[in-house]
């Protein structure tokens, strides 16, 4: 089973030979059986890649993400052909109908809501009945916008009335790290399950190649918040990334028992995606580190 996430920060050349991945660096030579790789990340613009490499990746579904020369993700690479029967599960897609739609939404909104009014219990922030109290108000499609009403008591709360999201500073550059490689993450089960990364069920920005994994990733974000908040005074820098990453292997809780953070999003993503049209089989992720 997949579990190592390779981080890759200096200069180097990294390449394939007999299921190993190859990381040079000067006389030094690092191998890392593919078998045991879940997720590259290339944190330098200074690395050179072998083509038979991404080949190897792609074929054996390992994610890898880009980092530009701030050393903040910006691209990522995914298959054209994750998965045998990709074009019968596109054409379901297609047919989702808004009613389903807005009938997932407002599950994953209110599944959403629960584990920010959680994590706001665990800070012993006094809006926690305030977030609990959205849940209740939440509708098909959620029209009335309890999302937004709840994100920003929440972040208030969490950073201060002061703080505003995708500002400028080291809270919301560590934020948006995390969110990076969670949507990341969640891009890959998509693609491996079939799906159009595209073709949102709430988000339809045309310019966002990620409308589903954005619709996804709502449940998870707050494990992201809970991890920044509690290293709100730290600079982004490399081992701060590093410790972000290692969020992805933790413990967590899910349907009653506890898994890798990592697997839980994969066994969330599959049965959300075949849920849609049996809206009983989704399973909330309620945010319980133990």
């Amino acid at each position: 089973m997949s579990f190592r996430t390779v981080v890759i920060t200096k200069q180097s050349k990294i390449s394939y030979k007999n299921r190993f991945l190859v990381v040079k660096q000067d006389s030094d030579e690092k191998y890392v059986h593919l078998s045991e790789i879940d997720t590259i990340i290339v944190d330098s613009i200074s690395v050179s890649i072998s083509t038979y490499l991404l080949k190897e990746l792609s074929d054996n579904k390992i994610n890898i993400i880009f980092c530009d020369e701030k050393h903040n993700p910006f691209g990522e690479l995914s298959s054209y052909y994750s998965r045998h029967n990709t074009s019968k599960k596109i054409k379901e897609q297609i047919t989702w109908t808004q009613k389903k739609k807005d009938q997932l939404w407002e599950k994953i909104v209110k599944n959403k809501i629960t584990n920010q009014a959680l994590l706001l219990k665990k800070v012993k922030s006094k809006q926690y009945d305030l977030v609990l109290s959205y849940i209740d108000e939440v509708v098909s499609g959620d029209k009335t916008n309890r999302e937004g009403h709840s994100a920003k008591v929440y972040f208030n709360a969490l950073f201060g009335n002061k703080f505003v999201r995708n500002s400028d500073d080291d809270i919301n550059a560590a934020l948006n790290y995390g969110y990076a490689v969670l949507l990341s993450t969640i891009n890959k089960e998509i693609v491996s399950n079939g799906y159009l990364t595209q073709l949102g069920i709430h988000h339809k920005n045309e310019f966002n190649e990620f409308n589903l994994t954005c619709d996804l990733m709502e449940p998870f974000r707050m494990i992201i918040d809970h991890f920044v908040y509690y290293n709100k005074d730290r600079k982004l820098d490399t081992n701060y990334k590093l410790d972000i990453v290692n969020i992805f292997n933790g413990i967590y809780k899910y349907c009653g028992k506890k898994y890798v953070l990592k697997d839980i999003i994969k066994m969330f993503v599959k049965s959300t995606l075949e849920s849609i049209n049996d809206l009983t089989r989704y399973k909330d992720f309620i945010y319980d580190e133990r």
